[in-house]
């Protein structure tokens, strides 16, 4: 994963590819090899694709709730 950014999102190392974009596949119900195929992003690869659900559950685990009212 690359801290780098495509219009102001994560993006995937050495890609244009946006982490939103894989993580909306895989919430759509793409498994990975769909996701890795020539149908959506063949340039990515396996490991690429875990990258990205890592990626978010670190922000998951990093984020804090800060209750209002």
């Amino acid at each position: 994963m690359s801290r780098e950014v495509t219009h102001g999102k994560p993006r995937v190392a050495g890609t244009r590819i946006m982490v939103v974009q894989v993580l909306d596949l895989l919430a759509a119900g793409k498994t990975v090899a769909e996701i890795i195929s020539e149908d959506y992003y063949p340039d990515l690869t396996e490991a690429d694709v875990l990258a990205c659900l890592r990626y978010a559950s670190q922000l998951i685990r990093e984020d804090h709730v800060i209750p209002t009212g």
